[in-house]
């Protein structure tokens, strides 16, 4: 978690306590006003102590609770400012897939140039939709709460349209663990990887990839896009996160710079690609 986030929850916690200590008839514990809420104690003291986020629910039944009701407005506002860069996915996906793809196809709409870096899948402006669904499904089966898968992979291809405007670039970098990894059946990797053959050379897409055998300066992890260079947005299992501070963009640039040094592109490219479908015959 990024330190300007646990500050701005810490932040929180601690606007929270005061209003536990001013509450207009007389200050309260945490155990008082646990028995209010109806919570566990210990969810009171990780909320004050910037341990735990609290929902939008979790504040206006603080603001009732510590009768002041009027400060939700400011406690969902504080909120919003720091949860806007760290998007969980529980939160996000209750209301499905869908809105998810919308909100970073506005993104990207706005954008002329675009750095990927994808470790262990292909990224999505290069998805065939049947491989589109395939690793959406796969999420879904962990995450839970969204059925709208369909609905998902036509906004993602819909999203591909970006590729096809001009004055757009797309600078992919891809590990070869990304042209390898079953996360569908073979056969859907296999028009997955002939998409990505026919896409070497195109105006729009300059794509590397970094083969196992490659020296590399950095550990190839931890998948990114990097939008013009203003945003970056990466996920982990719990969340997608934007960073658009100039020391974190700063920062991406370089990691993106230096895994360039590993690619082959162009006839090398195709050849790693083309060694990864051959490998498929086997499955």
């Amino acid at each position: 978690m990024s330190t300007d986030y646990q500050q701005a929850r810490a932040s929180l916690g601690v606007r929270l306590r005061g209003l536990r200590f001013s509450c207009p008839s007389g200050r309260l514990t945490g155990q008082q006003l646990a028995q209010r809420l109806g919570w566990a104690g210990s969810k009171v003291s990780k909320l004050e102590n910037g341990k735990q986020t609290a929902t939008p629910e979790d504040l206006r039944a603080w603001a009732d609770a510590t009768e002041q009701p009027g400060v939700y407005a400011e406690l969902a506002a504080r909120l919003a400012g720091f949860e806007s860069h760290i998007r969980s996915w529980r939160r996000a996906l209750a209301n499905g897939f869908k809105p998810l793809h919308e909100g970073l196809s506005a993104e990207i709409d706005r954008t002329s140039d675009i750095w990927v870096w994808e470790e262990s899948v292909v990224a999505g402006l290069l998805q065939t939709p049947e491989y589109t669904r395939h690793v959406i499904q796969r999420y879904s089966n962990l995450l839970g709460g969204a059925a709208d898968i369909e609905d998902a992979v036509r906004s993602r291809v819909q999203r591909q349209e970006w590729l096809y405007r001009p004055g757009h670039t797309m600078h992919v970098l891809l590990w070869e663990a990304a042209l390898r990894s079953l996360i569908c059946p073979p056969s859907v990797l296999a028009t997955q990887l002939d998409r990505l053959t026919g896409m070497i050379g195109m105006d729009t897409v300059e794509l590397g990839v970094i083969p196992f055998t490659a020296p590399v300066k950095i550990v190839p992890a931890n998948g990114f896009w990097l939008l013009d260079d203003r945003v970056v947005v990466t996920e982990d299992w719990h969340a997608e996160v934007w960073l658009d501070d100039s020391e974190s963009v700063t920062l991406y640039t370089k990691v993106w710079k230096t895994l360039r040094e590993s690619a082959v592109y162009g006839a090398d490219a195709h050849n790693v690609i083309s060694t990864a479908r051959q490998a498929l015959k086997s499955h």
